[in-house]
């Protein structure tokens, strides 16, 4: 779990008890309800995250609490306040990584970096961050030509650049390799250590996984169920289909096989539907280390 940790930058005022406060809200767009009667909070030091199908307002509910949108009814509270009437100093607070993120597309990679990082009082050193994600491969490239996997780790490294206090990530690894996915996820994690509140949105399952503190799940508009994995899990997994996961594992191949004819049968005369996959234990591990060995080859 992340630690509750609350960072204050530069204000004298007492830290609010939760980075984001969101309550009652409700989004319309023309005869279309994004969002109706959506409440939750993301707490400081915390990784949350916002699942659910497309169009199930999570967009939006981000859109509002970040002040790009405004709300229709109920209350949005960001570090303590309406994002809307933020100052210069507390927008700086707030580092937003969307997924289509508007770079200026005849600019390149380093030109964005170094003059991100001039909006700053302190902010991160660029060139380690650049160094971190692997930027510095296409720094010189314009934002144009640039693949979706490498926007994504620009955006992500300008949303880093201020040290923010809270964070909001919307498909953070999408379109990342192996590698640069798992140094995502450890960029990710070290942020809610240092007290930052993060809130991401996420198709993929595998971050979700292995990031999120908390869960909410929001479906046609409104919150369906928040808390941990597990919680998120017995609520909503009621009335479906259970799932039981077995790995095996054997010293040879004759083994693995004569194990695999049993539990067919087994799950033939229980009338469980049964996949099996074989192959190594992670598939990320193996493209990380083909990853590695392939950049040792290239030096």
């Amino acid at each position: 779990m992340g630690k509750n940790t609350t960072t204050v930058k530069g204000s004298p005022k007492a830290a609010p008890a939760s980075a984001l406060e969101i309550a009652n809200l409700r989004k319309q767009f023309g005869d279309v309800t994004a969002c109706e009667n959506v409440s939750l909070t993301a707490n400081f030091g915390e990784i949350t995250a916002l699942l659910g199908p497309n169009g199930a307002g999570k967009s939006t509910t981000i859109a509002c609490a970040t002040g790009l949108l405004n709300p229709d009814g109920g209350e949005v509270r960001l570090l303590g306040s309406n994002p809307r009437t933020h100052d210069a100093e507390t927008r700086a607070r707030v580092g937003v990584m969307l997924q289509d993120g508007g770079l200026t597309s005849g600019a390149t990679a380093k030109h964005l970096l170094e003059y991100a990082s001039c909006l700053y009082s302190h902010p991160r050193n660029w060139r380690v961050l650049s160094s971190e994600l692997g930027i510095d491969a296409f720094a010189s490239t314009l934002v144009r030509r640039l693949s979706g996997g490498q926007r994504q780790r620009l955006s992500l490294a300008l949303a880093l650049l201020g040290e923010p206090d809270v964070l909001f990530l919307d498909e953070p690894t999408a379109g990342m390799d192996a590698a640069v996915k798992r140094r995502t996820r450890e960029l990710i994690r070290a942020e809610a250590e240092r007290g930052a509140a993060v809130i991401l949105t996420s198709h993929a399952l595998d971050d979700i996984a292995s990031l999120a503190d908390r869960i909410i799940v929001i479906a046609g508009g409104v919150v369906r169920a928040d808390g941990t994995l597990a919680d998120v899990e017995s609520t909503l997994g009621n009335g479906t289909a259970l799932a039981l996961d077995v790995s095996a594992t054997a010293p040879a191949q004759e083994n693995l096989t004569g194990f695999e004819r049993a539990v067919r049968e087994a799950a033939t005369a229980h009338g469980v539907s049964l996949t099996v996959n074989r192959g190594p234990a992670s598939l990320e591990d193996i493209l990380v280390t083909l990853s590695t060995h392939s950049t040792k080859e290239q030096k």
